[in-house]
């Protein structure tokens, strides 16, 4: 569980990133969550976002994500969302107070 300081942390991380798991009219589907589960391995936070043509919200297609990936949801600002899991063999980002 994240805390309030270290998600504000990643936070300020997520602004500086581009989105790179897009979620379309299919929904959450089986590529979507494996392209997450790989983009979270390689770089631990990942920015998403829900394109115009979905039925899901940014929080259920973050919510979705994160039960399918379990990470950690850090943020939602309108059709984006970014997720966050620590790597296990070895965390690229060092959280504060962690």
């Amino acid at each position: 569980m994240l805390t309030g300081k270290q998600r504000a942390y990643l936070r300020s991380l997520a602004q500086k990133e581009e989105a790179i798991l897009y979620v379309g009219k299919a929904g959450i589907t089986e590529p979507v969550i494996a392209q997450a589960k790989e983009a979270l391995a390689a770089r631990e936070l990942v920015k998403g976002k829900v394109q115009e043509n979905c039925l899901y919200t940014a929080g259920e297609a973050q919510q979705l994500l994160c039960e399918a990936c379990q990470a950690e949801g850090v943020q939602i600002i309108g059709k984006v969302f970014v997720l966050y899991k620590k790597r296990p063999d070895g965390a690229k980002i060092i959280l504060p107070g962690a």
